[in-house]
């Protein structure tokens, strides 16, 4: 292999999204092309740090190679901590220190973002005010600006009627318990709040359950997929310290002799 492919592959990144269904991973390139397949496994029912680091291990395990690391959280997280963890396990994910827990794991350098922000850093055109909206097991947001992210907020967690909150509102839960026929309409009302409230230029629909929508979209919105989201992980990289994150370097592992 010649001088100029390994410094190639010296760049590449490891991009892994974490959902409250599936973990997703995949190799990218420095310009955010895939380099490996995109592969999945289920989250864990149990899910844990523990448990949810067992299926991060057993799913990058084959992908290689990469220099660094680029991770998508459901849930807030700050320099490298997890705040909040709405649709994983109660209770366990407060204070938790991913980003260190899996740069050690892996040997490499980490990242770590709210998944929704992510997943905008691989769709966005960066022209205006665009907003990413993720529906799966429950619902992300993500706000940028020119191409840059704005500070992550909790949107989810607003209330949307008197007793649920947008999360309750149009979650995975929410598609199961009330039927497509309810949840579209839910999923309606919700982009009417998001159009009068934001005045946004460009709305992105994405999770797994974007694809259950069924009524017309104006010209400006469109749905994405999970595919194109963990691309992502390469922007973050490019970012130099932006988005409010900041790289956690991997402690010397003594178990393999380093």
């Amino acid at each position: 292999m010649s001088s100029v492919a390994k410094t190639d592959e010296n760049t590449h990144i490891l991009s892994i999204d974490i959902g409250g269904t599936s973990i997703k991973a995949c190799i990218l390139t420095e310009k955010g092309d895939l380099f490996s397949e995109y592969t999945k496994l289920p989250t864990p029912k149990d899910s844990t740090p523990e448990a949810v680091i067992k299926v991060i291990h057993e799913l990058v395990t084959p992908l290689a190679p990469y220099s660094k690391v680029a991770i998508g959280f459901p849930g807030y997280v700050k320099c490298g901590i997890v705040e909040t963890a709405p649709n994983l396990a109660k209770n366990k994910w407060a204070g938790f220190p991913l980003a260190q827990k899996v740069s050690d794991l892996l040997q490499k350098p980490v990242r770590l973002i709210n998944d929704a922000d992510q997943q905008a850093l691989g769709i966005i055109s960066g022209k205006g005010f665009e907003i990413v909206l993720t529906l799966g097991t429950g619902f992300g947001t993500a706000l940028t600006f020119d191409g840059e992210l704005l500070p992550h907020l909790e949107l989810s967690h607003l209330p949307v009627t008197k007793n649920k909150d947008y999360d309750d509102y149009v979650g995975d839960k929410a598609y199961v318990k009330e039927g497509k026929k309810s949840w579209n309409e839910r999923v309606e009302r919700v982009i009417q709040i998001y159009k009068t409230v934001f005045n946004y230029d460009t709305l992105y629909l994405g999770g797994g359950n974007a694809k259950q929508i069924d009524f017309d979209l104006d010209h400006n919105i469109h749905i994405v997929s999970n595919r194109d989201g963990i691309k992502g992980g390469a922007k973050l990289w490019a970012a130099k310290e932006k988005y409010h994150v900041f790289t956690t370097y991997p402690k010397l592992n003594s178990s393999n002799g380093k």
